[in-house]
């Protein structure tokens, strides 16, 4: 073929972060910013988290901490949840599933009731939740040998050797895991206000990882090249508020009102640098550190509670700040993340619909969630998938999408004690670049492909891009006692 489509050259000493660095993007939204769904009770979970204007669970600290001031007993619970999905990423006619399954314990909160005597105050609560969750994701993208470069080099027996380098796979490795120590008090003012303030730390811990892999035509011969600044490892922590009221009306009517403030976080990172030693590629470990706000979010929801056996609640929330990153150092790379966000990222909106029926001890539960995509339009240099070349195209699920949830779930009380069931079907697509910016493979070790000056690759602004579909399913068992 005529027309390149690598730029081969050795990787230099100075920091080649690509600024759209698909690993940091992807990680802002889902471990920083609460694009993946959250984990909960199994009730919380069976109604998509849609409880608003409802309240009476541990799990709505977070989004509305009214709902603490809602309970009238005392309450321990915990759940166990069994996670599992498939990301199946498809180049070209080719797709690849990689499956994940794990259990944990996922959540566990206790719940303290207090009666102030002669007040309009009828109870005054404090609320305490703990939420895991696992940040484990892999993305394998198959081969397409139609993406190839010519090569010329001279072999070791000084002959000329003519050649073709071909893309022979790639994959993001993610994992990792999540908690959130939630801390609640909650009031209700006779009965027709309820009123709530939340206090929530977070921690993250993960390694991610970014690469793919290079094939002699000739011999077969292959080399795994690693991201510059990968993989890495952060371990983070954070904090953020909340508060939420609650206002009962008439009619079996309720209405809600929250705010989510940022969440602050410290974010420390240790990578892998390569760069050019005595024309051999080789890399150092390099720690850094920044803080990271997450968007602020309001919440707006209204429940219907006609009699005491059935309950339907809409919750609307949405972001009304970006992502935004700071350092202590004049960071290059913290300024190409705010930039990318700028200009992309919009606020993003959620709706979810959550109902309850009941009779006698039996519960029965279902919800519908629908989280907007929270990017903009984007415009890429992209290599065709036939190998033909580089060309711009225009994504409006560029790095993520849309995120649709369809939950059920059932249980039964025995009044001190409680058993709820629940499912959660999870569903995303979006459009996987990889391949930009910068690669390399330690050819000081002996892992390079035996061909001169190629042991660095810089691609430069033109990316791969595969087609993600994410399916999760979540299946959950909660147990609580009341007292």
């Amino acid at each position: 073929m005529n027309k390149k489509i690598f730029s081969l050259i050795g990787i230099s000493v100075a920091s080649l972060f690509y600024a759209q660095d698909v690993s940091a993007i992807r990680n802002t939204l889902d471990v920083y910013s609460g694009y993946t769904p959250p984990t909960g009770t199994s009730r919380y979970m069976s109604m998509a988290g849609s409880m608003g204007a409802l309240g009476g669970d541990l799990s709505t600290i977070e989004s509305n901490p009214a709902g603490v001031g809602v309970a009238i007993i005392n309450e321990i619970n915990a759940t166990l949840g069994v996670t599992s999905y498939t990301n199946t990423s498809t180049l070209g006619s080719g797709s690849l599933d990689q499956t994940f399954k794990k259990t944990n314990l996922t959540q566990a909160g206790a719940l303290v009731v207090f009666e102030p005597f002669d007040s309009k105050w009828k109870f005054v609560n404090i609320g305490l939740n703990y939420k895991y969750r696992d940040l484990d994701s892999y993305i394998r993208t198959p081969e397409n040998h139609s993406i190839s470069d010519a090569v010329s080099y001279t072999n070791s027996t000084e002959q000329n050797v003519q050649d073709e380098l071909l893309y022979d796979g790639h994959a993001y490795n993610r994992v990792g895991r999540s908690s959130v120590l939630s801390f609640a008090v909650g009031g209700n003012y006779d009965n027709q206000w309820y009123l709530g303030g939340g206090l929530n730390f977070y921690s993250a811990d993960l390694e991610q990882g970014d690469f793919f892999r290079l094939m002699m035509k000739s011999n077969g011969d292959t080399a795994i090249y690693e991201k510059q600044d990968t993989p890495y490892q952060e371990s983070s922590n954070g904090v953020s508020i909340s508060a939420g009221v609650i206002r009962k009306l008439d009619g079996g009517l309720r209405l809600g009102l929250s705010l989510q403030s940022p969440t602050w976080w410290n974010i420390n990172r240790s990578y892998n640098h390569y760069y050019l030693d005595n024309n051999a590629i080789v890399s150092d470990v390099y720690d850094s550190s920044r803080r990271l706000s997450s968007p602020t979010k309001v919440g707006l929801s209204a429940a219907y509670v006609p009699n005491k056996n059935f309950a339907i609640n809409v919750d609307y929330t949405l972001g009304v700040s970006k992502p935004k990153y700071t350092s202590d150092l004049d960071n290059e790379v913290t300024t190409q993340l705010n930039e990318f966000f700028r200009k992309v990222y919009k606020n993003q909106s959620e709706v979810k619909v959550g109902a309850e029926y009941r009779y006698q001890g039996f519960r029965l539960r279902g919800g519908y969630a629908y989280q907007s995509n929270p990017f903009s339009n984007a415009s890429l240099g992209v290599i065709s998938n036939n190998g033909s070349g580089i060309e711009d195209k225009s994504y409006n699920d560029l790095y993520a999408g849309s995120v649709k949830t369809l939950a059920a779930g059932l249980g039964y009380d025995f009044k001190s004690f409680y058993v709820d069931l629940a499912y959660q079907n999870v569903t995303s697509n979006y459009s996987n670049p990889f391949f930009g910016g910068r690669y390399a493979v330690e050819s000081a070790n002996g892992l390079g492909l035996p061909v001169p000056n190629i042991d660095g690759l810089d691609n430069g602004n033109a990316s791969i891009v595969s087609k993600v579909k994410h399916n999760r399913s979540n299946l959950l068992l909660t147990l609580g006692l009341r007292f």
